[in-house]
């Protein structure tokens, strides 16, 4: 690389602009996180049961969110690339594309929780009094889904078109609004019946609503122009779908494989004893604090290299992508030796004990130190993907999912009979290799490809440089 680019990099502006993006946008993925873990908190005195049916429905909320996850990414590379070249018509078709296919998803997992809640618990475990409370929270949390994902598709616009603040006030809303709801709903306060997990389910779904409500009024006030673009936002030519759905189906590829193979290594846990699942619930909820918190930065990641792409300043982009990637690797290990530091009263409240405390301890053990090179690939894949690179990441995660990862889990599981903890290693046992792998992609450069007329400009030049520099 140039020795003039690395010289006019700017660390103090450089660090401002990360934490005015990634701060709200991690402190709304941890109010989001929090009402999660008080859900758990506030269900936990209706017994382990209940807390274990109610991990269960989340991970059935995860695999809609491998759905529709993969047009998120798709659509955050136009987003902060059209934004960087201030193509205002390129953020509203993309915007529309991105929102009809999210919804797409959406209604089809409402139809399946409204309509098929008992064949979806039958799928992640075979204990029938889990399986029985699930039904019926599945059943109204279902509607829950379209909020969520409608919600989702204008915070990923608005958080790449640099207005991390709406989101975040919306989410404060929404999570006060969730927390007040189940002390009514699921106990029965102000003159209302006590509905058990059933009010949890009606509280997220009402709390849902007021999160999109939010987001539109906050929008409104201030004048935001891509929401209220309703006719650009469908105004798509054939060549902007191509080009859209190439880009995209990578990140599909990525995202619903990787959902399946995670929904295969649920249901193998979900054949674990009961302590087990219940222990797993809890500690998907705590994983959700360390991912809510490190997704702030890989989103301003993604974010703040993808609009330096899109602008054609594709040195620049370079050298904040390898800064990037080791100052978050270093936040998310204060930030899970912090959380495994205070895990053992939070696990507690959360309802473990026993032999369910010592699992749920186990787990977080093993995961915090394996998050610190997890997130590093992490956020290398999102900013590769803002970049224009969608195939990279997705390969090497499907590929080591299916030929490493199932394998040991399934092997573990059901022909070595193996403790629940090593079929909990055995998760993450690709990050490693996969690790280096993405180190030596972001080191060729290769991962720079412009979609935008100032990217693909300043691309041949970008490259002579690179080739320059292995020739000496």
């Amino acid at each position: 690389m140039a020795k003039e680019a690395r010289a006019r990099f700017g660390w103090r502006a450089f660090l401002h602009n990360l934490a005015a993006l990634a701060i709200p946008v991690a402190l709304q993925n941890l109010l989001t996180t929090t009402a999660s873990m008080i859900d758990t908190m506030m269900v936990a005195p209706l017994g382990e049961l209940s807390v274990g049916a109610l991990g269960l429905c989340a991970q059935f909320s995860s695999l809609m969110f491998s759905g529709y996850w993969g047009f998120v990414g798709g659509g955050m590379l136009f987003f902060a690339q059209y934004y960087g070249a201030k193509d205002d018509d390129g953020i509203d078709r993309s915007y529309g594309l991105t929102l009809a296919s999210m919804m797409a998803v959406a209604v089809v997992f409402c139809l399946m929780a409204v309509f098929a809640p008992g064949l979806v618990m039958r799928v992640y475990t075979d204990k029938a009094s889990i399986q029985a409370i699930g039904v019926g929270y599945l059943r109204i949390v279902g509607f829950a889904y379209l909020f969520q994902v409608f919600a989702m598709a204008m915070s990923s616009l608005l958080r790449a078109t640099e207005r991390v603040r709406i989101p975040m006030l919306a989410s404060i809303a929404s999570v006060g609004t969730n927390i007040f709801l189940n002390w009514v709903l699921i106990y029965g306060h102000l003159g209302l019946p006590a509905m058990g997990i059933r009010g949890a389910a009606l509280a997220t779904t009402i709390a849902a609503a007021v999160n999109v409500a939010a987001i539109y009024a906050m929008a409104r006030r201030v004048r935001y122009p891509y929401l209220f673009h309703l006719r650009a936002h469908f105004c798509w030519t054939r060549e902007h779908v191509r080009l859209y759905f190439v880009k995209c189906f990578p990140i599909l590829c990525n995202e619903i494989l990787i959902g399946v193979g995670n929904m295969t290594i649920n249901i193998t846990l979900g054949r674990q004893p009961e302590h087990v699942i219940t222990a797993l619930a809890v500690f998907r909820t705590l994983e959700g604090l360390l991912i809510g918190f490190f997704a702030g930065f890989s989103n301003a990641s993604s974010i703040l290299v993808g609009a330096c792409v899109g602008a054609g300043e594709l040195d620049t982009a370079y050298e904040r992508a390898k800064r990037l990637i080791y100052l978050c690797s270093g936040i998310i290990a204060l930030a899970g030796l912090t959380l495994l530091f205070v895990s053992a009263p939070i696990l507690t409240r959360m309802g473990l004990s026993g032999a369910s405390h010592r699992a749920g301890t186990a787990m977080l053990a093993i995961y915090v130190f394996v998050a610190i090179i997890r997130m590093g690939n992490w956020i290398q894949n999102d900013t590769y993907r803002a970049s224009g690179d969608a195939v990279t990441g997705t390969v090497l995660e499907i590929a080591f999912m299916y030929a490493l990862v199932l394998p040991c889990v399934l092997l573990a599981g059901f022909v070595l009979h193996l403790p629940y903890w090593a079929i909990f290693l055995c998760c993450y046992i690709d990050e490693p290799i996969r690790y280096a792998l993405m180190q030596r992609r972001l080191y060729s450069g290769r991962w720079i490809q412009p979609v935008t007329e100032q990217g693909v400009a300043a691309l041949p030049a970008f490259r002579k440089r690179f080739a320059d520099k292995r020739e000496r």
